[in-house]
């Protein structure tokens, strides 16, 4: 025992072996044929792997393992040999038809999976390939370096084990055996799956395109049963599988009409499951035939097929255990449809024209005048000393049917528009070409009408909610007789607005929730979309004998229109009104600042004060607002942003370019980013 452990610390914290002579043993004993594969295997990607994070050398270690078994034909047979029969005697089909692709079970169940599986890890079944990956890469974070790993290296290590000369031994047999039971299964499921009543439901001509999912399986019959004689006869298959791949085609086409129609009516997590697991399967079914044709052709190109399968199946087994990668690949599945919709929201909040720019003032001070009155309601609301949760309810209250009253009346909320103006700005990224100078200056255009629509906005707000809580101030303390605000009261309000407190972190807080609410939009206008709201109140019986089938249809119809609008700006209203008193019942510093609600507490405090405060207290405060309602903005925006460009796939790498383009566009017009152009 002791000595293990002093072996164990040597080990550690010793002097680490030469690489060189520990990458020749861990090759050595491939020369054994008894020796245990799996172990080996395992051994040489212990070899691979980083030591730390700051080990870059795994590059050099991969062209070393090489060069050794280039320059040593009997152990690069032995290598091959052991590695090829490894591979051959295993179960492959779940590795083909899995690896990579969303499991069957559906999102709870694997969820639940991963979450057991963290308590009790799974026991890998050595007979299937799936498995012993996870036996091979046991380290979590294997997928870090395996992703890094150039592609040539990892091309160059299957040319050493897949020679023209061994494509028709018995292991290699054995394994296009298995990728040919793969790709039958592989029609099977999508045949399936593609007969969902979901996909039924979304396809308003699925009875014609039905028969394309029935037919994929008799084509992948046909094509297996050819390739079969092939391997027996040793003769090029009579079936190209040309024909397969184009029933493929024909399938994702129908999958990509069912997502596309998904965006206006609506989708939901079991479509969007069904739908992601239909289209990597048929993928995956691609990829397998291309790696069958083209290695029974002799291609080149077989062994970068491969190659890539490969990698990709290895990262995603070694995530397959990752809550993490789990959940961001799954959000993924609505989030297009989400934020697509909050993208068509954000449209109605840039100002192009002159007219769109005068609406938006107009909008926005009508919104300032409800805030100020709002604001004096919550004051009215703290001042009641009510218990904890009867406060949370009434500021709940106040802020949400505040809220949903400005969106009913079409009035803005100035911080409502950075997380739905985000959304639009992403979808033309995801187009933009760079090198494209018109693509350029429209891109520029937009930016800058989004930022004056945005001043517009905030200048509406602020200019109508500090004259407005004044006027309300000042004229109900005229009529009790007595100030509306004490000055104790109106003291706390301008410190609630002091840029070196609490202010700018709850202001963040108000501003992810602002990005909360737009994703809460664009979902309930999904729901109310896919569960077809508007036609299923215009069926209530009461609802038709009270008002009439036609009003019945036209409320129906208002509220599937309006239902995300309402549902986000209410939801929103409870959030910021229930964040405090949650602070307070767990002792955190918790709260919220938004910059419409703090130019009306600065009037209120005004008034209190009698408009007798220091001219040095007023700009202090003018300056706490100014950077409540910076953060409110960026947080908002940026959160929005990078939601949108995630849902979308686009890595965005060009903002070199755009910020430069921007710049050269403020020096020449500065006037376009404050007022919108000439008609």
């Amino acid at each position: 025992m002791i000595q293990g452990i002093a072996d164990s610390l040597r080990r550690r914290f010793g002097k680490s072996p030469d690489p060189s002579q520990l990458l020749q043993q861990t090759l050595d004993a491939f020369r054994n044929p008894d020796a245990d594969t799996l172990e080996l295997i395992r051994r040489t990607i212990a070899f691979l792997r980083p030591r730390n994070g700051n080990d870059n050398g795994t590059a050099e270690r991969q062209k070393a393992l090489f060069e050794k078994l280039a320059t040593d034909p009997d152990l690069l047979a032995a290598f091959r040999q052991h590695i090829i029969h490894f591979i051959a005697s295993r179960r492959l089909v779940t590795f083909f038809t899995d690896s990579g692709i969303l499991p069957g079970t559906g999102f709870f169940s694997e969820w639940w999976r991963i979450l057991w599986n963290r308590i009790l890890p799974e026991v890998p079944d050595e007979r299937r390939l799936k498995d012993c990956l996870h036996v091979i890469y046991d380290h979590a974070d294997d997928w870090r370096w395996l992703e890094q790993m150039p592609t040539e290296y990892s091309q160059h290590f299957w040319t050493l084990l897949a020679p023209d000369t061994e494509l028709r031994n018995t292991d290699w047999l054995s394994i296009q055996e298995q990728i040919l039971d793969s790709v039958l299964l592989l029609a099977h499921r999508v045949s399936g799956l593609g007969v969902d009543s979901e996909l039924m439901r979304a396809s308003p001509s699925f009875d014609d395109n039905s028969p394309r999912f029935i037919s994929l399986s008799a084509e992948a019959l046909e094509f297996v049963n050819a390739f079969r004689l092939s391997l027996d006869s040793a003769e090029p298959s009579t079936d190209d599988g040309s024909q397969l791949l184009v029933m493929a085609d024909q399938c994702q086409e129908t999958l990509a009409q069912i997502r596309k129609r998904a965006l206006s009516i609506g989708t939901s997590l079991h479509l969007s499951y069904i739908l992601t697991r239909s289209e990597q399967s048929l993928e995956r079914l691609r990829e397998l035939v291309a790696i069958l044709t083209l290695a029974s052709r002799r291609e080149e190109s077989a062994i970068s097929t491969w190659s890539s399968f490969a990698h990709e199946a290895f990262l995603s087994e070694n995530r397959r255990n990752s809550m993490r990668f789990y959940m961001t690949q799954l959000s993924r599945l609505m989030a297009v449809r989400v934020t697509e919709n909050a993208a068509r929201s954000g449209e109605h909040y840039i100002c192009e024209t002159k007219s769109d720019y005068s609406h938006m003032w107009r909008s926005a001070a009508g919104a300032g005048v409800l805030i100020g009155g709002m604001a004096l309601l919550k004051i009215f609301a703290a001042g009641l000393n009510a218990p904890l949760f009867v406060e949370a309810f009434l500021f709940s209250m106040i802020y949400g049917l505040g809220f949903v009253t400005i969106y009913l009346l079409g009035l803005t909320v100035a911080t409502k528009q950075p997380a739905m103006t985000a959304q639009t700005l992403a979808s033309h990224l995801s187009d933009l070409k760079p090198n494209r100078a018109a693509d350029l200056d429209r891109l520029v255009d937009l930016v800058a009408a989004v930022f004056r629509s945005q001043l517009a906005a905030i200048a509406g707000n602020v200019m109508l909610a500090l004259p407005v809580a004044i006027a309300l101030g000042w004229g109900i303390s005229v009529w009790l007789g007595q100030p509306v605000v004490n000055m104790g009261k109106g003291a706390h309000l301008l410190s609630d607005l002091d840029p070196l407190s609490w202010a700018i972190p709850h202001a963040a807080i108000a501003g992810f929730f602002l990005f909360l609410s737009g994703l809460i939009t664009g979902y309930f206008d999904n729901q109310a979309a896919y569960s077809d709201l508007g036609a299923r109140i215009a069926r209530l019986r009461w609802l038709r004998r009270l008002t009439g089938k036609d009003r019945a249809q036209r409320f129906g119809d208002y509220l599937q229109a309006h239902m995300g609008g309402i549902m986000g700006n209410f939801l929103f209203g409870c959030m910021l009104g229930s964040t405090g008193v949650i602070g307070t019942i767990f002792g955190l510093p918790l709260d919220i600042r938004h910059i419409a609600f703090s130019s009306a507490n600065i009037g209120y405090a005004l008034v209190s004060f009698d408009f007798a405060l220091p001219l040095r207290a007023l700009l202090w405060a003018t300056l706490g607002i100014a950077a409540i309602g910076f953060t409110n903005l960026t947080v908002s925006f940026a959160l929005a942003l990078r939601t949108a460009l995630g849902a979308r796939r686009v890595q965005f790498e060009h903002w070199s370019p755009l910020l430069r383009a921007i710049w050269r566009r403020f020096r020449q017009q500065p006037w376009s980013f404050l007022l919108p152009p000439r008609e």
